[in-house]
C-alpha cells in the first residue's frame, strides 16, 4: 500500500519520511510494532489494485513533487509554518540533546532518532524555507544542540537550491545534523571558554573532526561515507588552510564544503557569551570577502538559498527608513518584504508598517545593510516574528 501520511507524533514511528511506498514486510513490521495507531493509504496507488503504481513510478512522482516544491510553487505561508517550526525546533532540539548525552556516555547513535530530526527539519525547509531557518539562528548563546538542528537546516535548503534529489537532501541534513558530534567528546570548559583558548586548547578543538568520524563508525549507526567525510572535513578550506589534513580544492568532499559555509554562517550570526552575532546581511557580506575559504559555488548557492537580505536583517530604505526582513522574495533576492520602524531622518523610532518591496506600487528600496551592533536595537528578532 502507499502511505500517505503516519499519523502522530514523529517520534512514535521507525521512518524518517511520512509519505513511500510499503512494499517490504520488514517495514511492515516495524510500523505494527511502533506506537503509532492509524495510518491514511491512497487508495489509487498501491499495489493492492491492477493500476496501482509500482515503486519506479512513486519515486518517479515524488520527485516530480520535490522539484515543484524545491521551485517554490507549493510554499505554504511564513506565519503558518513559523508556528510549525517552532515545535520542530523544541523537538528536535530534545532529540539532539538526548542523541550528544547517548554519546558521551560512549554509545552509538541512534539512528532511527537522527533520521525523524532530519526529517522533520527537510519537510519544514521544503514547505517554507524561510520560517525554520529564521527561528534557529535565534537561540542561547553557545548552545551546540540548536546549532547542530540549524547547521542541518541550513543544509538542506543549500541542497534544494543545488538541486539534490531526494537521497542527497537528506544526506546534506544528516550531515549538518551530525557535523559537530565530536565535540562531545571536549570538555565543555574548553567549549564555553569567555575568553581566548590557548594553544592546548585549540589543539583540542582541533580533533573534534576525528573524534566525530570515531563516534559515528561505532556500533550499527548507519551512516553514509559522504556522511561522515563531511564531519571529518568541514574545517578544511579550499586553499588549504583548514584542518584536520589541510587539505585543498576538490579533494574536500561536496558535501563538506557545503557545510563548512553553513556552519560558519550559524556561528556568525549567533550570540557568544563575550559577544553578541552579526545580523545575518552583515554576516553574508563579510562571508564574501574571506577569500580562499569556501567554494565560490557553494557560497553562491548558499547566498542565494537564505537570500542577499536573509529573514532579520537590519537595513536602510532609499527614504531613510530602517526596516527588518520578514521574508524573501520567491522571485527575486532584492526585493524582500520588510517591517519598517524608524526614520534616520528624525532619529526617532515611527509606526510599524510592513512593506513588500516587490509590489508594483512601491516605490521604496532598499538602498544598503545596516549594522546592528551600530545601531545597538535589541529587539529586531521580534519585529520580524510579528508576522
Amino acid at each position: 500500500m502507499y502511505i500517505h501520511e503516519i499519523c502522530g507524533s514523529w517520534m512514535d514511528h521507525p521512518f524518517w519520511r511520512s509519505g513511500f511506498l510499503l512494499e517490504d514486510r520488514h517495514d511492515l513490521e516495524r510500523l505494527q510494532k511502533s506506537s503509532v495507531t492509524e495510518v491514511w493509504i491512497d487508495v489509487s496507488k498501491g499495489m493492492d489494485v491492477p493500476d496501482g503504481e509500482t515503486s519506479d513510478e512513486v519515486s518517479e512522482r515524488s520527485e516530480l513533487v520535490l522539484q515543484q516544491v524545491v521551485s517554490g510553487r507549493t510554499w505554504q505561508s511564513m506565519a503558518d509554518e513559523l508556528r510549525r517550526a517552532a515545535k520542530i525546533c523544541e523537538r528536535s532540539k530534545a532529540a539532539v540533546i538526548s542523541m550528544f548525552n547517548e554519546v558521551r556516555m560512549g554509545r552509538s547513535i541512534n539512528t532511527e532518532q537522527t533520521q525523524q530530526v532530519v526529517s522533520e527539519v527537510t519537510q519544514s525547509v521544503l514547505r517554507h524555507p524561510n520560517a525554520l531557518l529564521s527561528i534557529v539562528r535565534v537561540k542561547q548563546a553557545d548552545d551546540t544542540y540548536m546549532h547542530s538542528v540549524a547547521v542541518c537546516a541550513l543544509m538542506v535548503s543549500l541542497a534544494r537550491e543545488l538541486e539534490f534529489d531526494d537521497d542527497a537532501l537528506y544526506q546534506a541534513g544528516m550531515a549538518g545534523l551530525l557535523h559537530d558530534v565530536g565535540k562531545m567528546a571536549i570538555d565543555d570548559a574548553i567549549l564555553n571558554k569567555p575568553g581566548s583558548l590557548t594553544d592546548e586548547d585549540f589543539d583540542q578543538i582541533r580533533r573534534h573532526p576525528e573524534f566525530g568520524v570515531s563516534y559515528l563508525q561505532r556500533g550499527e549507526a548507519a551512516v553514509s561515507r559522504e556522511v561522515l567525510q563531511a564531519c571529518y572535513q568541514h574545517h578544511e578550506k579550499m586553499d588549504g588552510s583548514g584542518y584536520p589534513r589541510g587539505l585543498k580544492g576538490d579533494r574536500i568532499s561536496l558535501l563538506a564544503r557545503m557545510t563548512a559555509v553553513c556552519d560558519v554562517y550559524d556561528a556568525l550570526t549567533s550570540d557568544r557569551p563575550y559577544k553578541r552575532g552579526w545580523g545575518p546581511a552583515e554576516t553574508i557580506q563579510r562571508m564574501a570577502q574571506w577569500r580562499g575559504h569556501f567554494d565560490p559555488r557553494v557560497f553562491q548557492a548558499f547566498v542565494r538559498s537564505v537570500g542577499i537580505y536573509p529573514v532579520g536583517s537590519l537595513v536602510r530604505l532609499e527614504s531613510g527608513r530602517l526596516a527588518v526582513v520578514m521574508e524573501q522574495n520567491e522571485k527575486s533576492l532584492l526585493v524582500p518584504k520588510v517591517k519598517v520602524f524608524y526614520s534616520t531622518r528624525s532619529g526617532m523610532h515611527i509606526e510599524r508598517e510592513v512593506v513588500n518591496l516587490a509590489a508594483p506600487h512601491c516605490s521604496d528600496a532598499i538602498a544598503a545593510r545596516e549594522s546592528q551592533e551600530d545601531w545597538g536595537f535589541k529587539d529586531l528578532d521580534d519585529l520580524w516574528r510579528e508576522q
